[in-house]
């Protein structure tokens, strides 16, 4: 590999290196209660001391990705567990895994945090950032407030007593923020598929913790119960006793542990939990079922957990389309990877689920020449069509043309004008083709 003329320079393998190490984090719950008591910890930290009142004023994507949701170790639902413990026993340095030292004792005094009518939750009016946290807490004449915003775990804004510790509006850098790595669907690849697999080995611990939350799922009884439920002998009997299905008994059993509150870590993937482990398990199922050895695994994996950093790069953090889209998608370039697909199959791979209702899975096929032979679509048909489970209906088609005209007025230099044009219609035909 390391003679290979795609592989990235060090500099920027380390810079996407880093970009992973960043957005690819160990989570325990939901993420948007645990940011909002992520953010209670540090703005309790800020005051010195435990809040008296504590106002959260969040935007309306929190308000709605939290508030049903189980806290992990409590047994309770919502924001006002999150937020107490997050002045209780919350501390900031864990990020994501902040109510790690939550204990039974704990969630009582939580409980009657509670009771007494210490926290006022609102939402925060005339913003546009999607994910937007802000909590001011009060005590003893003081008052500190603390703000993340546009990540999961970025401060942009700290201050205690009018004193402004921290503004990253002002020109400060946010904390959690950092250098900005551009990505392209080729880079991703090139990266994936050619770095030194030495620099890439950290990306198995998605696959220790992923699978260890769905293990511990099946032991347990968490949430709807979805992984075990497949795995019992009436689920084995409906669903089938195939690679599919334990891919989806594995991706659904860690996703019932963490949206039930177990007190489990997960590995997530830009803020999402869910997003993490259906980005890991259905490569590290299909790796460990098919024998694929242990370099193969650890580039599929990094290619699908990179390829959804690449995609929420575009998309943001919160959005209107489901994060199982996103992480389906980064699984199915790992997947078609490990099934020994190049770049061409894998920017071309795309699921839709439940195109047409229940039970029904689409597979648009295309390459970079443009729509797929028939002869393609064919062999793919049958493909599919002998490994999908029996209540699966399996459609295999081309994606539909459209054209789109592109009218781009350019100024050149005397005697630069074709050099300029032609470098002008490379860039437009690149958006358009990764």
């Amino acid at each position: 590999m390391k003679n290979d003329p795609n592989m990235i320079a060090q500099e920027e393998r380390k810079r996407i290196i880093d970009l992973i190490n960043r957005e690819v984090v160990p989570a325990i719950g939901c993420t948007e209660p645990i940011a909002v008591a992520l953010c209670v910890a540090r703005a309790t930290e800020t005051l010195g001391r435990t809040p008296e009142k504590i106002a959260a004023r969040l935007s309306a994507n929190i308000l709605k990705n939290a508030m049903g949701v189980g806290i992990p170790g409590t047994g309770m639902i919502g924001l006002p567990i999150a937020i107490a413990l997050g002045a209780l026993v919350g501390r900031s340095e864990y990020k994501l895994e902040v109510l790690r030292d939550a204990t039974p004792e704990a969630v009582e005094r939580g409980r009657r945090y509670i009771d007494e009518k210490r926290i006022a939750i609102s939402l925060k009016e005339h913003i546009e950032e999607k994910l937007y946290i802000e909590i001011e807490a009060e005590a003893n004449g003081h008052r500190a407030t603390a703000v993340i915003a546009g990540g999961h775990t970025s401060f942009v804004y700290i201050a205690r007593d009018g004193e402004v510790l921290l503004d990253a509006a002002a020109g400060g850098k946010s904390e959690g923020g950092s250098e900005a790595v551009e990505l392209t669907l080729h880079k991703v690849w090139d990266f994936a598929t050619t770095a030194p697999v030495e620099e890439l080995r950290f990306i198995l611990e998605t696959r220790r913790l992923n699978k260890a939350a769905a293990e511990r799922s099946f032991e347990d009884n968490f949430g709807h119960c979805v992984g075990k439920t497949m795995r019992c002998e009436a689920g084995l009997r409906t669903m089938g006793d195939s690679v599919f299905s334990h891919i989806l008994a594995y991706t659904s059993a860690a996703c019932d542990a963490r949206m039930a509150g177990a007190m489990i870590p997960v590995m997530s993937n830009s803020g999402s939990g869910n997003q993490g482990i259906a980005a890991t398990m259905p490569v590290v199922v299909y790796a460990e079922e098919t024998g694929a050895d242990e370099e193969r695994l650890i580039r599929a994996l990094t290619l699908s957990h990179l390829t959804v950093i690449y995609i929420k790069q575009s998309l943001g953090r919160l959005s209107a389309l489901c994060g199982c889209v996103v992480a389906a998608s980064g699984s199915s370039c790992g997947l078609v990877y490990l099934m020994g697909g190049g770049f061409d199959e894998v920017a071309a791979a795309a699921v839709i689920p439940r195109a047409r209702g229940k039970g029904t899975v689409d597979v648009i096929a295309a390459t970079l020449e443009g729509a797929p032979s028939q002869a393609l679509l064919a062999q793919l048909q049958e493909y599919f069509q002998s490994r999908r489970e029996i209540a699966v209906d399996v459609l295999v088609r081309a994606p539909t043309s459209l054209t789109v005209n592109v009218t781009v007025k350019v100024k050149a230099q005397a005697g630069q004008r074709q050099a300029v044009l032609k470098q002008v219609e490379e860039t437009l035909r690149g958006w358009f083709t990764g």
